[in-house]
């Protein structure tokens, strides 16, 4: 059986429902008096990022992460003597009025996690780094000598295992994809699966001796790896009849920033709305105080959740939710097909457009050139409702207006007509391109093929349920089933959401689409904003448009600008990741499509590299290394040149361009 078939005849395992909101049913997990998983909220975790070895420091710092709302607390070990400190840190926590349960975090020291099982409430190991030790050696295995392998591991694990049974620590088998073993590599690949079977392996073991109080975690910086991941995963603890464990939701080095946020949300909601997920931590490059928010907000949002109209069950999906394929479509004009996803910028509820307005969306007039300019988040389309635009719109960006409006209007060459069902059927419109709202209840029975024979028609879809993120995808499901392959624009409205809820709840509910393959168009609808301010209107509009564009960046569908690789620091952390990040984006920031790892240790280091186009990684105090992809290309620089070594290092590809100057009257 072909894996495109797979989906389509297998009973699908890794949610509850597609359509109905429902959390996954977990056994419980015992971590110190705060249970997870079952029944219990989903918990919000985050990690300290100083010294271990500092106890007051590490102490205030996990004060100020649980006054924040953190449930548990993530503590790096990476030797005996900083496991070892883990109790002076429990003890001036406890001291203090504070019993949060502590979370050892382990990775090369099979010694400190042993001695951290005994202090601490749980540990996590890393089974891509926790026996294994990573060189980047492709081996050709027998099937005896893979037996072997975890055989070995099985000698190596088990003493951990029993003292975690002993002294009642839950543990946490948390696999990275910057860090799979070069046995999984060479099995499996750099695969989601392979992402899996490392975590399974560690599974079994626990298995095999009894031992179940085990959280689980498919973390990784690429989204569409990361959610693919975590499904795979589901789907096999049911197929293999594997007890049901807790996951622990994470996108790993997620960056810092707007950024951040919405690549978090992204991955994190994704899994939220098909009711996964027992425990979550939002990776940003900030301090760990400012997670703990944006977790909250997340998962707050699925409180009420069940209560949703009702959507039609799906009985087969048809599309594979463990690997990406984007849904085939017509081209029609510059949308579908091949081209990138489209961004509609929503201009319905501001009177009287003038060429400055755009500069919210990207398009910059010169009147002193006389010409016009775009940046790297120049929307495609603006739609003005029924206020027509009065002067020639820069080349790149094209008009949308309500069908009443371009039927009178004088000059339709120019404009482009959204129409509503009722208005097709009345005047089915010919032309190059038209765009047709709809949402799941227009699908009546001749819409089908209503639109059959249609190379004309973009469909606008939206939805206006609670659930909206599951009613749309099976609205793509119905389109797919009947082979009605019209390009797709998402649409979105959210009524009074602060700026940074906007960025978490549409990064979920267009990302998660995106992710599948779903869609070739964003379009954050502005119609529910209230204000009567000009010049707040058009900051809002370019909040949203800034924000289509991250969406479809962090789900890398359509790529606008440098991208950011960064870890969110811990103890383990070889300089300020903050400050380096920031120094390195104000260099960097203007090369569209780059990846770049920053990442403050050898932890995750030369595994996300395989994720990033160039890596810059601390490899001892004041020294930093430098990747292009895996390759390590220069060691121990020091740090006050290894930016300039970057810079260069990127010249040598013929990547490098120079900023572009600001034009005169871009800022007037």
């Amino acid at each position: 059986m072909t894996s495109e078939k797979y989906h389509l005849h297998s009973k699908i395992q890794y949610c509850n429902s597609l359509t109905a909101y429902s959390r996954r049913k977990t056994i419980e997990v015992q971590v110190g008096d705060v249970p997870l998983g079952s029944d219990w909220p989903i918990r919000i975790q985050s990690m300290t990022t100083v010294d271990t070895m500092d106890t007051n420091r590490s102490v205030d710092q996990a004060i100020r992460m649980i006054t924040a709302g953190c449930e548990y607390i993530r503590i790096t070990a990476p030797s005996l003597n900083e496991a070892k400190n883990l109790e002076n840190i429990k003890k001036e926590l406890l001291r203090r009025g504070y019993n949060t349960p502590l979370i050892a975090d382990i990775h090369f020291t099979p010694n400190a996690a042993e001695l951290s099982a005994r202090i601490v409430e749980k540990v996590r190991v890393n089974p891509g780094n926790y026996v294994d030790k990573k060189k980047f050696d492709i081996i050709e295995y027998s099937d005896e000598q893979y037996q072997s392998e975890i055989e070995r591991i099985e000698t190596r694990f088990t003493p951990l295992v029993n003292i975690c049974k002993e002294y009642g620590t839950a543990m946490r088998i948390g696999t990275n994809h910057g860090s799979l073993s070069d046995r999984i590599l060479s099995r499996y690949g750099d695969t989601p699966l392979g992402m899996v079977e490392s975590a399974l392996e560690f599974l079994r073991i626990c298995e095999s001796l009894n031992y179940y109080n085990i959280v689980l975690s498919m973390k990784a910086s690429n989204t569409q790896v990361m959610i693919q991941a975590y499904r795979l995963l589901v789907q096999k603890l049911s197929e293999e009849n594997l007890k049901p464990y807790p996951l622990h939701l994470g996108v790993t080095e997620a960056g810092e920033g707007e950024d951040g946020r919405i690549k978090s949300a992204l991955g994190i909601g994704t899994l939220l709305e098909d009711g996964l997920g027992d425990t979550v931590r939002v990776s940003l490059t900030e301090d760990p105080e400012f997670e703990a928010p944006v977790a909250i907000a997340l998962v707050n949002r699925y409180s009420n959740r069940i209560d949703h109209d009702p959507i039609k069950p799906v009985n087969q999906i048809p599309i594979n939710p463990f690997g990406y394929k984007r849904r085939s479509t017509v081209e029609i004009d510059n949308i579908g097909g091949s081209n990138v996803p489209r961004v509609i910028a929503d201009f319905s509820y501001l009177p009287a457009i003038k060429d400055k307005d755009l500069k919210s969306i990207g398009h910059y007039y010169l009147p002193e050139l006389d010409k016009w300019t775009m940046n790297d988040t120049g929307a495609d389309y603006i739609y003005s409702a029924t206020n027509p635009i009065n002067f020639m719109l820069p080349n790149g960006l094209r008009e949308i207006v309500d069908y009443n409006t371009w039927i009178n209007h004088e000059e339709k060459s120019t404009k482009y007509p959204l129409l509503n069902i009722e208005q097709l059927k009345e005047n089915p419109v010919q032309g190059r391109l038209n765009f047709l709202m709809v949402d799941i209840h227009s699908l009546i029975d001749n819409f089908f093929e209503l639109l059959r024979d249609r190379v004309d028609i973009v469909l606008v879809v939206e939805s206006h349920n609670n659930h909206g993120y599951a009613e749309l995808r099976r609205l793509f499901y119905n389109l797919i089933g009947d082979e009605l392959n019209l390009p797709v624009i998402i649409k979105r409205a959210y009524t009074d959401l602060p700026d940074d809820k906007l960025q978490l709840y549409s990064a979920t509910d267009i990302g998660g689409l995106l992710i599948d393959g779903l869609g070739d168009g964003v379009w954050l609808s502005t119609e529910k904003l209230q204000t009567s301010d000009r010049e707040n209107s058009l900051k809002q509009i370019e909040i949203y448009n800034n924000t289509s564009f991250g969406v479809l960046q962090a789900a890398r569908t359509r790529m606008s600008k440098t991208e950011y690789i960064s870890c969110p620091s811990c103890g383990r952390t070889l300089f300020d990741l903050q400050e380096t990040t920031a120094m390195i984006r104000k260099r960097t920031d203007h090369l569209k499509g780059v990846k770049i790892g920053i990442m403050g240790c050898i932890v995750n280091g030369p595994g996300e590299m395989a994720d990033a186009d160039y890596g810059y990684v601390g490899s001892g105090k004041g020294k930093i290394t430098l990747y292009r992809g895996q390759e390590v290309v220069k060691r121990g620089i020091p740090s006050k040149d290894a930016l300039d070594e970057l810079i260069q290092l990127i010249k040598e590809d013929s990547i490098w361009v120079e900023p572009q100057q600001v034009m005169v009257g871009l800022e007037e």
